[in-house]
């Protein structure tokens, strides 16, 4: 009996996926286990597993096309058996939001170019090109260096007479008329930049939001560092101090270690530490499972290691399910200070600015240091300004005291 192959949801926020690339074509024999296709979805492009054993009877979904999850993609069968019920039961697009989506082209294109012009003054002229004015109107024109061919004539016909010389008033010469060209490139959306608009645009708008900014000193911090890589073979950057301190910090703010489901709020006794990665496409948030028993050099290996992966589309669901709380690294760009949307399910995320010199007054004294501002950003249905305030503090207790990250 042949049976209809579905497009699975292969992550937890996947909607619709893409056929990048089908491993086999009509008329092939499939196993179970054995990978037909590969497919992106909003976070990567993975391989899709066969678990159906015959013949593949039809493609429903061409390469480089887009569905929305659940849809027949394929049918496998034995050889010359009937499916098109199959097809019938399941349509490619049955869903009102498929219906109204804004289409996406195929590839780049460049489009609608347009050249502006001047309007060309009306010539009282005959057929053979003489211009008619009166005597008088010549001779006014010829004293203030008026063209004639370039004056409307109001008289009988077209005529040129004495008001128009005199109401007259130069025109831009055709020639120097500026000439513009417009143009634009339409880009088609990837799967992960609709997944970025959606969820965003839905955390953004759903959850009230508030922001607490710090001001760090990062001294000590910097001290530590240089210290700690003189002994531990990978070295360690401010951001693995950060994503340690941070957690360290949840384990003793857990009201900020939680997430809004709608009708319950879940306070997490475990710490998954989600770091964005900027990628080319967007924004994917690996995750530090347990971020808070882990050391600086397995922190900073793990990121290393899931940062690379992200920019090479190798993630996989483990990688980036079942965070906690996000941290939104600027400063490596030269960031001072800013704000991040929550990333949901989330109560907060954290947005690091760039650790500058500046000048520091401690105790009615002045000295140059190292500041680092970070803005906590909170869903108000869940974290209250108390409790995000007493997190920042704890947190920039930490990174003053890094000492205090060991024990």
């Amino acid at each position: 009996m042949a049976v209809a192959i579905k497009l699975p949801r292969m992550s937890d926020t996947m909607e619709e996926g893409t056929i990048v690339t089908w491993f086999v074509k009509v008329g092939d024999t499939v196993k179970s286990s054995e990978m037909i296709a590969d497919v992106e979805t909003d976070k990567a492009t993975m391989e899709l597993e066969n678990f159906e054993k015959g013949e593949v009877l039809h493609l429903n979904v061409q390469e480089g096309e887009t569905v929305p999850v659940e849809t027949v993609i394929a049918i496998i069968g034995k050889k010359g058996e009937d499916f098109q019920d199959l097809l019938v039961a399941a349509p490619l697009a049955s869903t009102e939001e498929e219906k109204i989506e804004i289409p996406v082209t195929p590839e780049v294109e460049t489009s609608s170019t347009s050249v502006s012009s001047t309007p060309v003054p009306v010539v009282s002229a005959s057929s053979n090109g003489r211009v008619f004015a009166s005597p008088l109107a010549k001779k006014m024109a010829e004293e203030k260096g008026i063209n004639l061919d370039t004056v409307t004539g109001s008289g009988d016909n077209g005529r040129i007479i004495k008001k128009d010389i005199e109401n007259y008033k130069a025109s831009p010469a055709i020639s120097s008329a500026p000439v513009g060209v417009e143009s634009y490139d339409e880009v088609p959306i990837t799967q992960m930049r609709k997944t970025i608009a959606k969820r965003l645009a839905e955390s953004k708008f759903t959850a009230p939001h508030f922001y607490l900014t710090k001001e760090i000193k990062m001294d000590a911090v910097m001290a530590a560092r240089k210290r700690m890589n003189e002994y531990s073979e990978t070295k360690i950057s401010v951001n693995d101090l950060v994503v340690k301190a941070v957690a360290v910090a949840l384990k003793k703010h857990p009201n900020v270690n939680s997430a809004w489901l709608g009708d319950k709020i879940r306070r997490n006794h475990h710490v998954h530490v989600g770091v964005a990665v900027a990628v080319e496409d967007g924004l994917l948030v690996p995750v530090v499972r347990f971020a808070d028993s882990k050391s600086l050099s397995q922190i900073g290996t793990e990121v290393r290691d899931l940062a690379g992966k992200a920019k090479n589309k190798e993630l996989q669901p483990k990688d980036w399910e079942g965070n906690t709380f996000t941290i939104s690294n600027l400063g490596m760009f030269g960031i001072d200070e800013f704000t991040a949307i929550v990333n949901p399910p989330d109560a907060c995320i954290l947005a690091v600015g760039s650790s500058k010199e500046t000048v520091i007054v401690e105790n009615g004294e002045m000295r140059a240091g190292h500041v680092m501002k970070v803005t906590l950003s909170c869903d108000h249905r869940v974290v209250d300004g108390v409790t995000g305030a007493k997190f920042l503090q704890t947190f920039q207790e930490l990174l003053e005291e890094p000492v205090r990250l060991l024990v």
